[in-house]
C-alpha cells in the first residue's frame, strides 16, 4: 500500500487529505497515496539518499537495523 511521509512547512495547517487529493491527481490510479504519516524530518544518509529502510521499519513498528558496511 502507497504510503508518503510528509515534512510540512511550520503553519502550513497542510492534512493528509490535502496530500491525497494532490497526488491522486498527478498520477495513475494504481499509484495513488493511501496512508500519510506527518514526520519532522526525513531520514537521510550522508550522500543526501533517503533511507527507506528507516522508513519502512519505522511503518512496520521495528527498530531500523543499519546495513552491515563492506569490508565488516
Amino acid at each position: 500500500m502507497p504510503k508518503a511521509f510528509v515534512v510540512p512547512r511550520p503553519g502550513s495547517g497542510l492534512t493528509g487529505q490535502q496530500v491525497v487529493e494532490h497526488v491522486a491527481a498527478r498520477v495513475a490510479p494504481y499509484k495513488k497515496v493511501r496512508a500519510v504519516e506527518f514526520v519532522d524530518a526525513v531520514p537521510k544518509a550522508a550522500s543526501g539518499k533517503i533511507l527507506r529502510r528507516e522508513l519502512r521499519a519505522r511503518q512496520a513498528g521495528t527498530p531500523a537495523v543499519p546495513a552491515p558496511r563492506q569490508g565488516e
